[in-house]
């Protein structure tokens, strides 16, 4: 038995010679080099103990060496667990408590407060950083030979990702090797990738969009990429004379439409422009366009299913849509109660089936049926309707999630930490308009009266407790929170209510 995933990226390698990464001042990577240094990063994978299908918890900053620890994960037959850089000691002691890594790679900074944790759940601590050093790094430079990839089937377990529902704690989706592969094939046919292309890469690496739809799109068409530890407009109008393509979440691009390089000069050699992680709004669409002559490509997905849908590269790509089911997979609007398909054009629960739907909650037999239809299509939380042309729009989301700046913010997690606080009732964490966000987080409060509390002592609480990205924007206090007549706090209320929270002319204010 082959190894699925890399094999896929093995066939499809250019010359030895041609460039995959070029990353800041360091020297660019070869596509031979990718070979050579997964290869020895994946001898330290085994010489530490990694066994196949044992998990590799990584929370690292981007850099290079960190796509070849998931490639070495990849080839050793293991599962690569990647984290939140901004997630804390108190939020990773979860995520290792319940992967059970046998193995987490972390920065060397902070190896000395992580260590402790890992080992006290089982797991032994490494470091990788972003210049070429680390302890995993040194192992792998003792490493000699090329590397016999450990067999693994479609089937087999490439990585878990942990996503949440807006109730209890993360859940790890299991994706498998042809759920990587096979949607990155699917997404370079339908983008027309090819070995002339160059990505600017500006996206996060422990995400669906970043790692697999970004990454795995260029491992496997051969194309080069240039790889930003962040977004930076200034750099990103500096590469583009060189590059092709961009992927980005809709923050990206508001920032762009505000920079006054964004002309149709500076886009001349782009060829395509992708937004996802979160919904683009029209306006965007519409203002880059105006600049540019460049309509953005949003797409759907999540990090249970990969990409779902697609506007057309070659027809319409219609603002506030997120285009066609991709070749491959099922999309129905269905009623979210009973299953039943839904006419066109009525609103209801998208749900969908195919290569890219993963395998299953990590250890959650139980939850993972809950989500899937007895004809095996999996149930998105996401409320969406088709047109008559066939596009695919959402309109709302079935649970509170909240997508702010192309992160998922699960709303009970932030109340939980809240709820704790000296001063308040309860509280209630919606997401609002942001137009740098998507979404602000904000909290809405209900005081106790035991304790003076206000929006400065929430969130200095929140600080360290939580990823920044998931703290408030705002903090709102209210006297009492909507509820029905069941008790149930109303948020579309209070969505409602606070819709313009962050609008230009309140934004000051807030």
């Amino acid at each position: 038995m082959s190894n699925h995933l890399f094999d896929a990226i093995r066939h499809r390698l250019p010359a030895a010679d041609k460039v995959f990464i070029e990353a800041g001042a360091r020297p660019a990577v070869t596509y031979g080099e990718v070979v050579g240094r997964s290869a020895a990063l994946a001898h330290a994978l085994v010489e530490l103990g990694v066994l196949p299908g044992d998990r590799v918890a990584v929370q690292v900053e981007k850099s290079v060496d960190a796509i070849m620890l998931y490639l070495a994960c990849v080839r050793a037959g293991a599962v690569f667990l990647p984290l939140n850089t901004a997630y804390t000691l108190n939020e990773l002691e979860y995520f290792i408590g319940d992967a059970q890594p046998r193995l987490v790679v972390v920065t060397p900074d902070r190896a000395d407060t992580i260590a402790p944790l890992a080992q006290r759940l089982g797991a032994r601590c490494e470091t990788l950083g972003t210049a070429g050093d680390g302890s995993l790094l040194e192992k792998a430079g003792a490493a000699t030979g090329d590397f016999s990839d450990v067999a693994r089937g479609p089937d087999d377990l490439a990585a878990i990702l942990y996503t949440s529902g807006t109730t209890g704690r993360s859940k790890g989706a299991m994706l498998s090797h042809d759920n990587l592969a096979s949607n990155a094939l699917t997404l370079a046919d339908y983008w027309r990738f090819t070995a002339q292309d160059v990505l600017i890469h500006a996206l996060p690496i422990f995400h669906t969009h970043g790692l697999f739809v970004a990454t795995n799109v260029v491992l496997l068409t051969g194309a080069s990429m240039f790889f930003l530890a962040k977004f930076d407009p200034d750099e990103i109008f500096r590469l583009m004379p060189r590059a092709t393509c961009m992927m980005g979440v809709p923050t990206f691009y508001v920032r762009l439409v505000g920079h006054p390089g964004l002309t149709q000069a500076a886009t001349a050699h782009m060829r395509l422009f992708v937004s996802g992680s979160a919904p683009l709004l029209a306006e965007t669409h519409r203002a880059f366009f105006e600049k540019t002559g460049h309509a953005i490509l949003e797409r759907y997905g999540m990090t249970e299913t990969n990409m779902n849908t697609s506007n057309p590269y070659g027809g319409d790509r219609v603002p506030g849509t997120v285009g066609f089911p991709l070749p491959g997979v099922s999309l129905r609007i269905a009623d979210p109660e009973t299953g039943a398909p839904l006419a066109q054009g009525e609103i209801g629960m998208i749900e969908v089936k195919g290569p890219n739907v993963f395998k299953g909650y990590w250890r959650m037999p139980e939850k993972t049926a809950a989500e899937f239809r007895p004809d095996g299509f999996f149930i998105t939380g996401d409320l969406g309707k088709i047109d008559t042309r066939g596009y695919v729009h959402i309109v709302g989301r079935g649970k509170d999630l909240v997508i702010s700046g192309g992160y998922n913010v699960y709303p009970k997690e932030v109340e939980g930490e809240i709820d704790r606080l000296k001063g308040v009732t309860e509280s209630a964490v919606i997401g609002l308009p942001h137009p740098d966000f998507g979404e602000g987080v904000t909290a809405v409060i209900v005081k106790s009266g035991e304790a003076p509390i206000d929006e400065k002592a929430v969130l200095g609480a929140l600080d360290g407790r939580l990823a920044k990205f998931k703290q408030p924007k705002a903090v709102i206090f209210v006297e009492e929170l909507p509820r029905n007549t069941m008790g149930k706090v109303q948020k579309n209320v209070l969505r409602d209510t606070y819709k313009d929270m962050f609008a230009p002319k309140n934004r000051a204010s807030a």
